[in-house]
């Protein structure tokens, strides 16, 4: 796939979609205009388990990913508000784990409102989670991917590699 703003610099991109429940990790190189498919996953946490336990864990499996991949920077999809507000509140929780687990691992971080990320995948920003899907099949051939929220992790680091700066 050609990228509108190709560096020259290859790299690894870590895309992350938060979440408490499950959070989504997906890895991409990028090589001049290429982008390829690494690594991709879901950190899911035991929703019986107190809050805590649920966040450490999550900052320990994404300590892992970052060590296992060497990213370079890491692009996270911005929060958005709930009607519910406990939704939103562990939504908050598990991104800041992810945030400060970036910024451990010593990665610049670049956020990215959903409707931008469906736009860069599919050109649309109202895109449908299908159609992201069907677009990352196209994108990434050959990829497997862990289920949804990796599919969406993998959709921000590609986000974030059309839109990096030029070199």
């Amino acid at each position: 796939m050609a990228l509108s703003t190709a560096g020259s610099d290859p790299g690894i991109i870590l895309g992350l979609d938060p979440s408490l429940s499950c959070t989504g990790w997906g890895v991409i190189r990028v090589e001049g205009s290429r982008i390829s498919h690494v690594a991709n996953g879901q950190v899911k946490t035991d929703a019986k388990a107190p809050l805590p336990d649920r966040l450490a864990h999550l900052d320990t499996m994404l300590a892992a990913v970052i060590a296992d991949h060497a990213p370079m920077c890491a692009a996270v999809e911005e929060v958005f508000v709930n009607d519910n507000p406990q939704s939103t509140l562990k939504l908050a929780h598990a991104r800041g784990v992810v945030l400060l687990g970036c910024a451990r691992g010593g990665l610049a971080v670049t956020e990215y409102a959903p409707r931008l990320v469906k736009k860069a995948i599919v050109g649309t920003g109202g895109a449908a989670k299908e159609q992201v899907q069907a677009m990352l099949r196209v994108l990434l051939p050959g990829a497997k991917v862990a289920g949804p929220d990796a599919a969406d992790a993998l959709a921000v680091a590609i986000c974030h590699a059309n839109h990096r700066p030029l070199r």
